[in-house]
């Protein structure tokens, strides 16, 4: 949804999705970060009920979760991504919720409460721990109803919350905010107030929702663009550390000509 070249193409009466296809994989860590979102073609694309192919790498639900085999180069640095990382939920849910009135956006959390065993050859690193899994979809461009959002998940002891900050271009700004049990189903219940982080160095404004009681803290800044960040929160409760992923998207920022331009660096196209 963030490609350049399949904004370009439906400047140009183009525009199918499936000739702009990619597997975003971003790992960070103690001995640096790396990046890899190449977009490739609809011949590289293979698609089926279970199974997802781009490339070198595919992604297949089995009987007990989802099962990603990476095969990648990072960008703008070339360096290899290659390994498994398997995701095997506590349990899958069917809800889906519409982020506007008429169900033009909407989102999917497939397995809020999961768990990542992750194994990569290139760079060698074992990991397990919490893991997450959603979903959106769209019938229009993200930046055609939207300014922008805050979006957070908060890693809890009895399951997950998110909360789905919305500004959109027709209407006040609204909040969503769910809390996913580990043995699955969800409540849904008044969002705290919206508390604002510091900004980042692009300048990106960001908030996010807590009480305001045990606010966050900045932890880390994990992504930093002119158009989106995405952030590791923490703050303390009864129970100890509590750990957030949060993200910030302008999509005023993203629509600008300039702004798709630098696009390229991190995200080439292969020529095949």
């Amino acid at each position: 949804m963030f490609s350049p070249y399949y904004a370009w193409s439906r400047r140009h009466g183009g525009g199918n999705p499936l000739a702009h296809v990619a597997l975003n994989v971003a790992l960070y860590g103690p001995r640096g970060r790396r990046w890899a979102m190449t977009e490739r073609g609809q011949s590289a694309l293979e698609r089926s009920a279970t199974r997802l192919g781009i490339g070198r790498s595919s992604l297949r639900w089995t009987d007990d979760g989802l099962t990603v085999d990476i095969d990648e180069i990072a960008a703008p640095l070339p360096a290899r991504l290659r390994g498994t990382v398997r995701l095997i939920p506590t349990a899958v849910e069917t809800f889906t919720l519409p982020l506007t009135a008429d169900g033009g956006h909407r989102w999917r959390p497939i397995a809020p409460c999961a768990r990542a065993e992750i194994a990569l050859e290139s760079p060698a690193l074992r990991w397990s721990g919490s893991a997450y899994c959603d979903s959106n979809a769209g019938d229009r461009p993200l930046e055609a109803d939207f300014i922008g959002w805050d979006w957070s998940r908060v890693h809890e002891q009895t399951g997950v919350t998110v909360y789905y900050d919305l500004a959109p271009r027709d209407g006040d700004r609204s909040c969503h905010a769910l809390r996913f049990h580990r043995a699955g189903g969800m409540s849904e219940f008044t969002p705290p107030p919206r508390l604002q982080l510091p900004t980042s160095f692009w300048r990106m404004p960001r908030s996010t929702r807590a009480p305001a009681d045990t606010p966050p803290h900045l932890v880390r800044t994990l992504e930093d663009s002119p158009f989106y960040t995405r952030s590791l929160l923490a703050h303390r409760d009864a129970g100890g550390e509590v750990l957030t992923v949060h993200e910030s998207l302008s999509l005023d920022r993203f629509r600008t000509p300039w702004l798709r331009l630098m696009l390229p660096v991190r995200m080439p196209r292969a020529l095949r």
